[in-house]
């Protein structure tokens, strides 16, 4: 019995021993115990740890009887005292035993829990550098963007002061016509009105010789 919880002691303390240091082995034994926690694992690891529990009150139960029996006077003998520190020894052990279980566990939960927090943060890391680089593409497509309203505003600029030259000058031209035809216009009065005098003094004259 004292073989066999030595050997449980042992076995759980290099398990912890890995478990607190990076070596390639601490990946096997964190795989090794998410195994054992699928499926049937919990249930004979329960009844594993109840079992023990069990020979433990049953053991520590009969150091405090033995320990009652030394109080009175007479009644011990060496193979109460020989039974005494056996029991004593072998409850140590299952408690110490149980003791090292727990922190195995919760060594193994931690590093579960340290591991999903890293690959939360990476992925939120990655997932800003990602939303950087997005932002930082659709700011250069504005801008290209931008530069192109811009090429067009200027070509339509251009054109629409192509267009008002064109229509100023055409205005130029038939301000320059009008001017023309007005002088024309005052000619043409002019000579209606020495056409008129000269009818005038025809007529005038016309009348005297008759």
């Amino acid at each position: 019995m004292i073989h066999l919880l030595f050997t449980l002691i042992v076995a759980e303390m290099g398990v912890i021993l890995l478990l607190l240091f990076r070596t390639p082995l601490r990946k096997l034994v964190i795989m090794g115990l998410d195994r054992m926690k699928r499926g049937r694992g919990p249930v004979i690891v329960t009844t594993v740890a109840g079992t023990i529990l069990v020979l433990l009150v049953s053991t520590v139960s009969n150091v405090i009887n033995i320990r009652q029996r030394e109080e009175e006077p007479g009644s011990i003998n060496p193979t109460d005292q020989i039974l005494f520190v056996r029991s004593l020894l072998d409850a140590s052990l299952m408690g110490f035993i149980l003791f090292l279980g727990l922190m195995m566990d919760r060594l193994h939960h931690y590093i579960r829990e340290l591991r999903l927090l890293r690959k939360t943060m990476e992925a939120a890391k990655k997932q800003n550098r990602s939303f950087d680089d997005v932002k930082s593409g659709n700011v250069e497509e504005q801008v290209a963007a931008l530069k192109s309203q811009i090429k067009t505003l200027e070509s339509e600029c251009a054109a629409k002061t192509d267009e008002a030259k064109a229509e100023q000058s055409k205005a130029e031209a038939l301000k320059k016509q009008s001017e023309g035809l007005l002088l024309e216009y005052d000619r043409v009065l002019e000579d209606n009105q020495h056409l008129r005098s000269q009818l005038q003094e025809l007529s005038s004259d016309g009348k005297k010789n008759s």
